[in-house]
């Protein structure tokens, strides 16, 4: 998706993906869930079941919880005993409710590198996901002195980790073309619309055609 522009049809068939990849792969993890924003509300655009969903509704209807937090301050939020939360009561009683012990909730992103949606991680094992949760922490925010056990993970997790360490890659790489683009305005976003345009004239990926731009003004930048 870090390579898809936010506009694309292709976004909520993703997500779904996403989600059905997320239950199946990783281990650690019971439900999952995708909570994403509709016009002003908060809304479920993917579930692999309906109890993940009351979860869900049980932070819109609170309008607080770990999933608005991670796609309202794009970063994860990681909640390791629900049992013990004070922070968010209604998704607390909620969740305890249904037997679930912890909850990893990632930020997602399109080609515009803003959060538009978060993967929901929900398991009723008490320490299950935080080896997990540091290896999406080092995806999003890498830090040399910050390990991970690498070997900890089940493939679902190195799966999900890979492709985060990827999209954040990929992510830098748009957002540094669309700067290019805005000709050194603060506002980048008008360059990202630019490098859309430009995409779709040639024909070329968004990745391919930020790469170009790049390319193409790398003299400039070394100068």
């Amino acid at each position: 998706m870090a390579a898809t522009p936010n506009g694309s049809f292709r976004i909520a068939t993703d997500l779904i993906i996403v989600a059905q990849l997320a239950e199946k792969l990783i281990t650690a993890v019971d439900w999952v869930s995708v909570t994403s924003r509709l016009g002003n509300r908060y809304v479920t655009a993917a579930v692999g079941s309906d109890l993940a969903a009351a979860v869900d509704q049980a932070q819109y209807d609170d309008g607080a919880g770990p999933c608005l937090e991670a796609l309202e301050a794009d970063y994860p939020a990681f909640v390791p005993d629900i049992a013990a939360t004070v922070t968010w009561p209604r998704f607390r009683d909620t969740a305890a409710s249904l037997g679930l012990k912890t909850s990893l909730s990632v930020p997602l992103f399109a080609g515009s590198g803003v959060t538009f949606a978060s993967l929901n991680l929900y398991s009723r094992r008490a320490g299950t996901l935080s080896t997990l949760t540091n290896a999406v922490w080092a995806a999003y925010d890498p830090d040399p002195f910050d390990c991970w056990n690498h070997d900890a993970l089940d493939p679902g997790g190195r799966e999900l980790t890979a492709g985060l360490i990827s999209a954040v890659a990929l992510r830098a790489m748009i957002r540094r073309a669309a700067a290019i683009l805005s000709a050194g305005r603060m506002d980048t976003h008008r360059g990202y619309l630019i490098l859309c345009e430009q995409a779709a004239a040639a024909g070329t990926s968004l990745t391919d055609t930020a790469a170009l731009v790049i390319e193409q003004n790398q003299p400039h930048l070394d100068a």
